[in-house]
Parts: structure tokens; C-alpha cells; sequence
């Protein structure tokens, strides 16, 4: 049994196939990763290949990659899917071949294949010069166009990338070219170096690849370098004498052997100068002589034993050569002063002698550079050669004088020239103090002297009058009085004198109302001028301050007038009438003529109605309604014994400022529902129309005459055809018409039935046009008379200029409701006798209007401003809630309140109004069969 386990095991240990990668070629992305080829510049994390390959028995493989030891690890792959994925950067130019391990396994066998990955090449790397740094000597003398020196840069990169050219920078400032394949440094043609101007040139050279791919673009890298040419000096230039020209003193205690000074030359080449040989060649007279080597230069007699006082030698400085030979030399000329010690300061002088003190008195503000000619000063040093060279300066505040000269050598004229003109200021100083300080250059003592120079200064109108201010800003009232002070201005002047009084002006459009004081710059009111804010709340003038000489400046004004509560609201009429439509209020309207809040400000009030307890008053807007339980004529009815329903209201407009000023005016509003409302506004429309009445009327005539004459016309053709007239109840199947339109139509036929017009009819039967003819007649007698009464009609109407009243018509004919209501000719301004024309005749004991509201005739007189407006002797505001009545259960709940005062016959009707008024919520909720609550 063992023996047969193990021979199983063999069979199929021998029967497992290793597994295989794919090899698809040098140009796949997928199999065993041969011949691959990377750019350097790929990305890290790049997927670069998929390992691929099988196992002969259909087993899952497992990929990996493995390195040899100390080798970099480029890849990582993905054991089950085969990716090979870059976790390395690469670099070509470190590394151009990668070598990996690459296996593939079932579980049971793995097989490894070592794989070389080409690293292909991105232009990644700058060009680089080598051998650096560059430093180049050329003589100076070096031709043209001659080659100086050679640059080499290297680039790591392969192809155009590897390629250099070279070229330099600021080509045109350059004196050299370079070629831009083999980078040979030449001079330019035509140019030469010379040593004695320019001994060094820096010269910056570029090198630059011939660009390549990077990561996808096209990149293009260069390096700079700069190569240093020094120029060597060739003997080509004469020597040449430094710190000429040359002066020197011999002093009267010099002993002879001194040396005065010493000369200096060099040799003009620079670079590699020769020696320099110093002779005399005249001007000694045997007193001076000069070393051959340095140049110094001694005095050879005593000073007592020189004739002269200045001497100038002329001394020659040649080239040696290293050989010895004397070539090329220059020439120099040395004045020598004999002077005697230095034992006398500097001494300032005036026109009387010595003096230490100067004077003088000057206006302000001279021009600059003008010479102070009342200052005579004369400044000497008694002694002879340096002794006698000194220096002049100003000691004081400075920028503001300059003194000339500034270096004296025995004796000179001192001139004082303005420098700073605007520091010369009368306002700022009135004297300036300054010391004019003479001290010794060269001398070991230093000797010194000062004098004092005073300048008082005279003042000149240098200055323009200023404000304290560009602008003043001001507030009066408008109530105040002519010859009121609005503000003060002030200006300044600092100029002394007259020249700093000032007078003050004003002008501009918007000074009229105003003047100013000229000397002290009050700003007041015209003594006649009337501010108003409602006119003019805002002045804007200029105000002028001058001096003496006509220099001005100006300030600007600006005055607000503040509103005062001076006037009072105001009605467009002192009685208005006004129509309601129930459940739309009235507007009043006053208006203020104050110019600010809270004087224009205007708040509305009902201070009288009769009865009360019926309007409300929005008291900003001035809207007028009903209270809000009145929703029908029958309950205002009820309220009230007038009919016609035209209440008087006394309102007031008060304002809001302080003091407080009001208005009262009469309101008469004439209450209708809108349908009503509309048929007033009608027939009041028809009143300046008159002609509109009369077209009306006789369209209407016309109208009746020709529906008549046709009905007519066909009965009496029917009856003709019948020979009888029909009864009034065929009449009606006839027409078939409504049955007010049948009963009106029936009246007048049934009298072709019976009587004179039947046997008449029954004679024409036969001779119809007989029949047609005298009807014709009839009508047209019938319209004639028409037109005679409508016309008389219209001219009585036209001269009383009176129609019928309102309520009548409305009880009469209902005509379509409109809107626009025009009441003009029912104004309460009339005469009495004119409106009793207008009562409504009614039952006076059973509907007497108790409140009289039609005949209030209140037109209170607005009070004269600012006075406030007396209390209106009538009765009290209606604004206190009275009787309120509700619309649902028809009951009435009174409210136990302070009510305005009744009238006579008040009390006694209360009952009565409360039992009518229910009666008639019942009937009207039984007719509309509304359930009762």
C-alpha cells in the first residue's frame, strides 16, 4: 500500500509542466519585458509593461522581479496581473542598461528569466563648461580678428540635445567674437585693447544644446560662463607728471639744503613701467636743484640770498629702459614763492580800518544771487606764501548766504550773495546774526579771526490775508429778524503795518440777503431781508479778505436756514363734499408749506360730527370711513332721520411742530350705496350736458314710437288677414315678448277691439294703404307732441340750470352704477332758497331728522399764523365710539362711554331706531333667505 502511494506521488510530480512567459518582441507592452526600452525623463508610477505568460496545465501564475544584490530596484509588479509599475526616477546618463529578474509561477514551479531594459535618453542636462575659471592674458598690442582663447562645454545628453553653440552676451558692448561651433575666442575686427584705458575685460560666454524632448516638450538648456581678459601693457606711452600743476614755498627761516617739494612721474605703460630720470632744464638761476631719482627738489641758497620772489623751473622727466637707454620724456613746470613766517591772523577790515562788527539793514525777500553792496568788508593776512592762504566761511543759519571767495591767499574784497531768498522772512526773523570766520589752510597755527555780521530786516507785503478756514459752514432761523449775526470769518495777515489790516467783501448770487462787517468779518442779515425755508433754505457766497496792497484770498460760505413752524395746514377748500360709497373711505388732504419735518408733518382728526360715533379717521392719511358695523343705507337710516344721508363733518390738519398750528375745515359727505352711487354720478355727469339730455330723451321717444308702430303694423295685418282682432290673451302667444313687455303692449292694442278704431279697421280691410296711412299719421302727431314738451323741457332746465334731486331720480329709474362721482352742484354753498328746491318731500313726524346733519352751515375761519388756532366752538370730536350695531344678530349693545351731548328729541327716538332697525335685518335676511343667528 505504501509502494503504491509513493508511485502515485512520482506520476504526478513527473506530470507538472513549469509555466512560460510570452515573448511578443522588442516592441510589446506585454510578455517577458525583453528589449524593453524607458525614456529617462517616464514619469514615477508610470505602468511601463504587463508580464504575461501561461501554464501548460491551466494553473494561475504568479508574476515577480527580483535584482541582483546591490543593484537599484527601478520596478515593482503586481504578483496576480502581471503590471510592472517605475518607483525609480531614471537617469541615462547614471545608468543606461537596467537588468532585472523577471519569474513566473504556478504554485508548484517558478521560472526566472534576467531581462536587460535600455534606458533611452531626454534632454535632461544643461551644457557645462570645463576647465573653469577662464583667464586669459593679451598684450595690448595683440591685432584684430586674432584668435585669444579657446572655451569647451560638455553636454551628457545624446543627439541634438548632446550639440553646443556658443555665443556671447551683449555682443554689441563687446570687443570680441566667438565662433559658435568650435567656441575660439577672437578679437573683433577693426577693434584694439589698450592698456591705458581699459586694463580687464569681462566676457560673458553662453553655451546652448540643441534642445529635445522632456517630458513631452521641447526643452532647450543653456549655461553661462565669464571668461576674465586681462590686457598687458607694452611700452608705447611717455611718462606723464602726477598732481601738476606744482607750487612751493621757500620761508624766510628755510636753510639752504631744504627740500621745497618733490615731482612725481610715471611711466605711461603702467603694466611694466621703466624708471624715470628728473633733471632742471632752466629757471634755476642756481638756486634749486632736483634728485635725478625722486624728483625732490631742495633750495641750495639761504632765502635772504634769493633775488627773486617767484621762481619757475621747467623740469624734464625721461624713461629708462631696462637697458639703460633713455627714450621717451615729458616736461613740467614748478613755481616756487619765497615767503616769509607765519605770524600774522587774518585780519577783516572796513571802510575806517579794522573792524569786527558789520552792519546793515535790508528789506525781506532780496532776489537770490543778489551781492549785499551796504556791506564794505576787506579781509588780509600780513604774512607772504601759504602763510597768507586762508579760508572764509559763514557760521550761522545756513543755506541762506554764501560767502565769495571762500579761499583768500593774502588779501581779498569779501562778497556776501543771497542764496535762499524765501529764508529771508520778516516774519521769522528780525535780525539775522551771522560770524564771518577767516582761518589759515596749511599752517601748523591755524590762525583765526571773526567778525559779526547783523542784518535787520525790513518787513515788505509779502504775505496774502488767510482765512482760518476754506469754508464756514452757518445756521439761522427763519424767523429771525433783518440785521441778524450768521456767523464770523476770520483772516490773518502776519505783514506789519498797513500792509496787515484787511477789509472784508462779499460777493456771489447767493449773497443779497446778507452783508459783513469790513473790519471785523461779521456776516449778519440785510437789515429789510425776510428768510424762508419753504423759498430758499440754502445760501452759498464768497467771502474776500484783503489787504492794503490788494492781496486777497477767499473762503467759501455756506448758510442752511433752519424751518420754523410758521405755517399752517391747509385745505383746498374750507367746505368740500365728498361722496362715500359704503365700504370705500374718502380721502382729505392738507398741506403744509413748512420746508422740514416734523413742521410739514400733518396728522388728521375729527373734531366735530353729527351724529357721532359713524366715521372713523386714519389720522396720517386723512382717510375717512364708516365704522366698521355700517355695511348698508338701512342701518345709517336708522341712525339718522335724514334720508338724503349728507353729513357734515368738522375735521382738522395739525401739524407736528412746536408750536403746533391747525386748520379746520367743513366736510360734507354725501353716503350711497354704489350702485346708487353710480346713477348720481351719471345724471350728475349729464348736467353740464344738457344736450345729452335731450338726445336721450328723444332716442328714447323714437325708440317707443317704433316699436309701437311695428307692433301695430303687424297686428294689423294679422287682423286683416283674419278679418277679427285677436283677445289681449292671443295677443300675448303672439308677441311671446316678457310679460311686462306683453302687458305693455296689450293696453293700447285692446282699443283696436272694441269702440270707433275696430270698425274703422274692419272698413280698410279691403284698402290697407288707407289704414297704414292714417296710423302713420297718428305716430307722427305723437312724435311731433313728443318733441314739442322734450324740448320745452330742455330750455326750462337750461336757464334754472336745476334738474331734478338726486333722490327723486335714484327712486325712479335706476340707472347702471359708475364710479366717478362729481357732486359739484349739490355744494352746500348755495343760498337755502336755491336748495330747498331739493327737499325730499317725506313723512317729517315719523322720519324727522332729530340731527339736523343737511343743514350744519359750520365754516370755521383758519386762524393767522403763528398764532395757534383757537378751539372750535362746536361740539366735541366725533372720534369717541358711540353706538355700536352689529350686522349679524341685528342687536343693538351700547357702550357705556363719555358720548358727546344729545339733542332734543334724542332719547325718545332710541327704541323706536332699535325695533325698526331689527324689523328690517329680518325682512332683508327672509328675503334673501339667510338663516337667523
Amino acid at each position: 500500500m505504501l509502494l503504491f502511494g509513493f508511485c502515485f506521488v512520482l506520476i504526478a510530480v513527473q506530470a507538472n509542466y513549469a509555466p512560460y512567459f510570452f515573448d511578443n518582441g522588442a516592441r510589446s507592452t506585454n510578455g517577458n519585458m525583453a528589449l524593453l526600452s524607458l525614456s529617462e525623463d517616464t514619469p514615477v508610477g508610470t505602468h511601463v509593461y504587463t508580464l504575461n505568460g501561461t501554464d501548460p496545465e491551466g494553473d494561475p501564475v504568479t508574476y515577480g522581479l527580483t535584482y541582483e544584490a546591490g543593484s537599484r530596484r527601478y520596478f515593482s509588479v503586481d504578483e496576480n496581473r502581471g503590471n510592472v509599475t517605475l518607483i525609480e526616477e531614471l537617469d541615462r546618463e547614471k545608468e543606461d542598461e537596467i537588468e532585472v529578474i523577471v519569474s513566473i509561477s504556478d504554485g508548484l514551479s517558478t521560472v526566472s528569466e534576467k531581462v536587460r531594459i535600455l534606458v533611452m535618453d531626454a534632454n535632461d542636462e544643461s551644457p557645462e563648461f570645463i576647465n573653469t575659471p577662464y583667464i586669459v592674458q593679451v598684450p595690448e598690442n595683440t591685432p584684430s580678428s586674432s584668435s585669444i582663447f579657446k572655451v569647451e562645454a560638455i553636454d551628457k545628453d545624446t543627439g541634438s540635445g548632446g550639440s553646443i553653440t556658443y555665443f556671447l552676451q551683449s555682443i554689441h558692448a563687446n570687443k570680441f567674437t566667438i565662433d559658435r561651433h568650435s567656441g575660439v575666442l577672437r578679437i573683433k575686427p577693426g577693434v584694439t585693447l589698450d592698456y591705458e584705458k581699459s586694463r580687464t575685460h569681462f566676457v560673458v560666454v553662453v553655451a546652448k544644446d540643441g534642445g529635445g524632448k522632456l517630458r513631452g516638450d521641447n526643452k532647450v538648456f543653456s549655461a553661462t560662463t565669464t571668461v576674465t581678459i586681462n590686457v598687458e601693457d607694452v611700452q608705447d606711452t611717455p611718462p606723464m607728471f602726477i598732481g601738476t600743476p606744482y607750487y612751493g614755498y621757500v620761508y624766510e627761516d628755510t636753510l639752504a639744503g631744504s627740500e621745497v617739494l618733490t615731482v612725481v612721474a610715471l611711466d605711461g605703460d603702467r603694466g611694466k613701467p621703466n624708471s624715470i630720470h628728473y633733471c632742471i632744464m632752466n629757471g634755476s638761476e642756481g638756486s634749486f636743484e632736483i634728485s635725478n631719482t625722486t624728483g625732490a627738489i631742495s633750495v641750495i641758497k639761504s632765502p635772504n640770498q634769493l633775488k627773486k620772489e617767484v621762481y619757475e623751473l621747467k623740469v624734464k622727466a625721461s624713461e629708462v629702459s631696462q637697458e639703460g637707454d633713455i627714450s621717451e620724456h615729458t616736461f613740467a613746470t614748478v613755481t616756487i614763492r619765497v615767503v616769509d613766517l607765519n605770524n600774522h591772523p587774518p585780519t577783516f577790515y572796513g571802510e575806517n580800518g579794522p573792524q569786527n562788527r558789520f552792519e546793515l539793514t535790508m528789506y525781506e525777500h532780496p532776489p537770490e544771487g543778489e551781492i549785499l553792496r551796504g556791506l564794505k568788508i576787506t579781509v588780509s593776512d600780513s604774512d607772504q606764501g601759504a602763510n597768507a592762504k586762508f579760508n572764509l566761511r559763514l557760521v550761522g543759519p545756513g543755506g541762506i548766504f554764501r560767502v565769495v571767495p571762500q579761499t583768500v591767499l593774502n588779501e581779498a574784497q569779501v562778497t556776501i550773495i543771497v542764496e535762499n531768498s524765501a529764508a529771508i522772512d520778516y516774519e521769522s526773523f528780525k535780525v539775522l546774526t551771522f560770524k564771518l570766520l577767516a582761518i589759515e589752510v596749511n599752517t601748523p597755527e591755524k590762525f583765526s579771526s571773526t567778525a559779526d555780521i547783523v542784518i535787520r530786516l525790513l518787513d515788505t507785503n509779502d504775505n496774502v490775508p488767510k482765512f482760518s478756514s476754506d469754508y464756514y459752514i452757518a445756521r439761522i432761523p427763519e424767523n429771525s429778524p433783518g440785521g441778524s449775526n450768521v456767523v464770523a470769518v476770520t483772516a490773518t495777515d502776519p505783514d506789519s503795518g498797513l500792509w496787515g489790516e484787511i477789509k472784508y467783501s462779499i460777493y456771489g448770487t447767493g449773497a443779497d440777503l446778507f452783508l459783513i462787517h469790513p473790519s471785523t468779518g461779521i456776516i449778519y442779515t440785510q437789515p429789510w431781508a425776510v428768510l424762508d425755508a419753504e423759498v430758499n433754505s440754502k445760501y452759498n457766497f464768497y467771502v474776500k479778505a484783503e489787504d492794503t496792497d490788494g492781496k486777497y484770498s477767499l473762503a467759501e460760505v455756506f448758510i442752511t436756514v433752519l424751518d420754523v413752524n410758521d405755517h399752517s395746514p391747509e385745505f383746498n377748500e374750507n367746505i368740500q363734499e365728498k361722496t362715500m360709497i359704503i365700504g370705500s373711505p374718502v380721502k382729505i388732504e392738507a398741506i403744509d408749506q413748512d420746508a422740514e419735518e416734523p413742521n410739514n408733518i400733518v396728522d388728521y382728526s375729527i373734531m366735530q360730527a353729527d351724529p357721532a360715533n359713524v366715521f372713523d379717521i386714519d389720522q396720517s392719511t386723512g382717510e375717512i370711513k364708516l365704522k366698521s358695523y355700517i355695511r348698508s343705507l338701512d342701518i345709517i337710516h336708522n341712525i339718522t332721520n335724514n334720508k338724503d344721508c349728507i353729513w357734515s363733518l368738522v375735521v382738522q390738519a395739525k401739524d407736528r411742530g412746536s408750536p403746533s398750528f391747525s386748520t379746520t375745515a367743513v366736510l360734507k359727505i354725501d353716503i350711497t350705496e354704489e350702485i346708487k352711487s353710480r346713477v348720481k354720478s351719471y345724471i350728475l355727469g349729464l348736467k353740464k350736458r344738457p344736450w345729452t339730455i335731450y338726445g336721450i330723451c328723444m332716442s328714447g321717444v323714437l325708440s317707443t314710437i317704433s316699436v309701437t308702430m311695428v307692433i301695430s303694423t303687424i297686428m294689423y295685418w294679422k287682423s286683416v288677414k283674419r278679418s277679427k282682432l285677436h283677445p289681449q290673451g292671443k295677443i300675448r302667444k303672439i308677441i311671446r315678448g316678457p310679460p311686462r313687455l306683453t302687458c305693455f303692449l296689450c293696453t293700447p292694442l285692446q282699443t283696436l277691439h272694441k269702440g270707433p278704431m275696430a270698425a274703422f279697421l274692419m272698413q280698410t280691410k279691403d284698402n290697407p294703404m288707407k289704414a297704414l296711412g292714417v296710423l302713420a299719421g297718428v305716430m307722427g302727431i305723437m312724435v311731433l307732441i313728443t318733441i314739442m314738451i322734450s324740448t320745452a323741457m330742455f330750455w326750462r332746465n337750461k336757464r334754472s340750470n336745476k334738474v331734478m334731486p338726486v333722490r327723486r331720480i335714484i327712486k325712479k329709474r335706476q340707472m347702471p352704477p359708475s364710479r366717478a362721482v362729481r357732486m359739484e352742484w349739490l355744494k352746500f354753498k348755495r343760498p337755502s332758497n336755491a336748495a330747498e328746491k331739493f327737499v325730499i318731500e317725506e313723512d317729517t313726524k315719523s322720519l324727522h331728522n332729530e340731527n339736523s346733519n343737511n343743514n350744519i352751515q359750520v365754516v370755521p375761519v383758519p386762524p393767522a399764523a403763528p398764532l395757534p388756532p383757537p378751539p372750535p366752538a362746536l361740539a366735541p370730536r366725533g372720534d369717541a365710539p358711540g353706538w355700536r350695531v352689529p350686522t349679524v344678530s341685528g342687536s343693538l349693545t351700547p357702550k357705556h362711554i363719555i358720548k358727546p351731548p344729545k339733542k332734543k328729541g334724542h332719547s325718545s327716538t332710541h327704541n323706536a331706531l332699535v325695533s325698526e332697525l331689527k324689523m328690517r335685518f329680518e325682512k332683508r335676511n327672509a328675503a334673501f333667505g339667510e338663516p337667523h343667528i
